[in-house]
This record gives structure tokens, sequence and C-alpha cells, in this order.
């Protein structure tokens, strides 16, 4: 199958053609007819699946055939980060059209928030936006959504994740209710179906592949106990071969006290959490993905929505609490094709966790024990057998609780082969 098949206007073709996408992904595949049907959408699929595309284009595409006054289309994002992707996604696509589109975002200064006032006077076709800002807009009386045809909510469950479901309903009580709905999400809670119930219709609903690493991915793993850990973890950043690497810790005191720590033994490694204000935050991301800083400490913040090429490592501190972030963490490197390394570090407590995410990756990992300097770790059997022995997830109170199942000029889009309708 190729995007000729959907049969979009030839100005989002030449748009395509100039970007070089040629053939869908599974995701943009099954849901870019659905949209184009006009049907409302619940589509699971984890990042780096194209997933932006798939809701671009066959929204973009009905904006060409039927040009309108007012905001046509409303994109939720949690993050700054996403929601700045998704709007440089869509320049590249509607390039060679009239449309247009704002990010909308919190976390600058005053000019930021003048500018996007500014923008949002002048019009556009497409708002993308994180439901603070938004609200804030929406207060101040600066924006009309009254015409929306299409609410895309993407990124849904971490928006949850991150208190949004009030704003969420506040936002959507300003839109009208003949719309098209589209929720996006990685993973698909309890939270998740009861949003989609009382925001959408009869929706359909697609899934791809949200439970399995990729191909390329080397997974490792170490039986420590806790004081372990980070002699171990300084070993392994000994390997010249890990040029960027990111380490996911569980709390940020932790990230916090483990940065410092390396610091100290002279990592070039910076903390990366949810304290740090939004400018601080972009600085220490421009200088990891400019290859100016090598090991990145952050908790499951950096695990979705950070569009970051050819990463060598990850390393789980800590595992994580549920077996899709295991997922989501490790998927941040072995993207587009390229090959990585994951490592975990479990203790006894952690086995059933980890037990969880073998059954769910369909795998089991050979369990390593670190080397003989630092010691012994804990049997990974022993802990298996003595879990049993008191009642398996139900008493380790680690379970987890979720199922697998701007403003600018345009800028001419640069030209992909192949694989490039990756998204973040």
């Amino acid at each position: 199958m190729t995007f000729r098949d959907f049969k979009l206007d030839p100005l989002l073709e030449e748009g395509l053609n100039a970007m070089g996408f040629e053939q869908p992904t599974p995701i943009q595949e099954k849901a870019i007819p659905i949209i184009l049907s006009g049907s409302d959408l619940i589509a699971c699929a984890q990042t780096g699946t194209g997933k932006t595309a798939a809701f671009i284009l066959p929204v973009l595409n009905n904006i060409v055939k039927n040009p309108g006054a007012g905001v046509n289309t409303m994109i939720l994002a949690p993050t700054r980060e996403l929601a700045m992707q998704i709007d440089q996604q869509i320049e590249g696509f509607s390039y060679f059209t009239n449309s247009s589109s704002i990010a909308i975002y919190g976390g600058g200064d005053g000019q930021d928030y003048m500018q996007q006032k500014r923008a949002l006077k002048r019009g556009a076709d497409i708002i993308i936006a994180t439901p603070g800002r938004l609200i804030s807009l929406l207060g101040s009386k600066e924006i009309n959504l009254s015409g929306v045809k299409h609410l895309i909510l993407d990124e849904a469950d971490r928006m949850l994740d991150m208190g949004f479901f009030d704003d969420i309903m506040k936002i959507i009580s300003h839109l009208p209710r003949n719309r098209q709905t589209l929720l996006f999400s990685a993973t698909m809670p309890s939270n998740i179906r009861k949003l989609a119930g009382s925001i959408m219709k009869d929706y359909e609903e697609v899934s791809i592949s949200i439970s399995k690493p990729a191909e390329g991915i080397l997974q490792k793993a170490y039986m420590t106990f806790d004081n372990q850990k980070e002699p171990l973890l300084i070993e392994v950043l000994k390997n010249v071969d890990y040029q960027t690497v990111i380490v996911f810790a569980s709390t940020k005191e932790k990230v916090k006290n483990l940065t410092r720590s390396l610091q100290k033994n002279k990592v070039k490694v910076k903390d990366f959490h949810s304290d740090l204000d939004q400018s601080q935050r972009e600085k220490i991301m421009q200088e990891f993905k400019a290859r100016n800083l090598r090991v990145l400490i952050g908790t499951d913040i950096l695990s979705r929505g950070i569009d970051v090429e050819g990463i060598d490592l990850v390393v789980n501190f800590d595992v994580p609490p549920d077996p899709e972030d295991y997922v989501h963490r490790i998927g941040r490197t072995a993207r587009a094709s390229k090959t990585g390394t994951a490592i975990t570090f479990i203790n006894q407590k952690d086995v059933p966790r980890f037990r969880q995410i073998e059954k769910l990756i369909e795998r089991e990992l050979e369990k390593e024990n670190p080397p003989d300097f630092i010691g012994k770790g804990p049997e990974y059997q022993q802990s298996r057998k003595r879990d049993y022995e008191r009642g398996g997830n139900r008493n380790s109170g680690n379970s987890p609780k979720r199922k697998s199942n701007s403003e600018g000029k345009r800028r001419k889009p640069s030209r992909r082969k192949n694989s490039g309708q990756r998204d973040s």
C-alpha cells in the first residue's frame, strides 16, 4: 500500500513526495481511512509508529477540500515539546497548501505569550495546545472554538497521568457537540475508556503493537542489591561505545542524588525532572541532542514525547512500575531501524515486576551478576520462589494496574527516506 491509495488532495501528496513519504506505517494504514470517513476513533499506538501523521493527514485533507474561517482543528498535547513537534510536522505536510497552524504552550516568558495571542488574532486552521495554556486563553476570551470540526487528544494517557482530566473537560465544554473526536494513546487504562465514553460517540478502535520493544534493542538485566546499583552504573558508563545515555530512576529525589554522585565521579551528566522550569529543561535537552551532554537522568517524564535519535543506551536504574512503561523507556533507543542497548537493574523486591515485564514482551531475559569487585547480587530464582510463597503480586504492592492489550515563516519540508514517517 502507498499513500496514493488514500486518494488525498494532490497538494498533500506533493508535500508527502517532497518529504520522501511513500508507504504508510500500520497505524497510518488503519487510522487514516477511518478518520477520512468522519468517524470518532480511539487509536492505541506507541511512540515512534507514525501516529502524528495518522491524524494530521486526514484532517489537513478535510481543511483543503472544505476551507473555512476560524479554527478547524484543536489538538491537545501534554507537553510543550510534543506540541512543537506536532506543529513542525504540520508545517511540512501542509507546505503546498494554504493551511496554517499555531502551537500554544506555557513555560515561556511574557513575550512568548503576546506572540501567541497575536498569532491567534490573525487566525489559524489548526491549534496545537497544552491544556493549561489553552485554559488561560479561553478565560481571557482570546480564542473562539465554536467552529471546531476536529478535536484530537494526543498521548491522552499521559495527559490523564499529569492530572489534566478537569482541564480537558473544561476545554471540551467550549467545543461544538457536532465534531469528530480522535483519541490517541500509547496505553489503554480504564481512565481512558472512561474519558472516551464521556466525550465520544460510536467510536471505532485501532490498536497497533503497543507492547513489544523494537527488534534492534539488546536487552540485558542485572540482579543487584540497592547499594550495588550506583557502582554498577559507573562501571557500565566506562564503556566508551555508549556515547548517549538515558538513565531512568523512580523518583525525583533519587534522580537528583544520583546525578550529584555521578558528577563527583567526573561523569558528564544532568538531571531532568518536573522541578526544573521549561527553559531549563529545553536547554538541557538541546545540550543532549547536540551531543554536548553524554548522560541524562530522569523520571518517566523522559519516556514519552522526547524526540532524540541515536541514543546508545537506556538504563533502568529501577524497574518501572508498569510493564508498558518498560517498553516506553527502552523505546528511546534503537529508533529508525537503528540498534541500541537497554539495561535493567533488578533488586529482590522488583522481581515480581520484572516477571510481569517478561510476560508482556513474551521473552525471558538472562539475569547477569555485577562484576566480581562489586559483589554477587541476589538470586532471581530464590526471589521468585519467595514471591510465590507470599502470594505473588497480590502482596508485593507493586503489581501493574494496566493491561497490555508557531508562528513563523514556512520552511520547505526536508526530504527523507522511505522510513521517514516516524514521529516522536
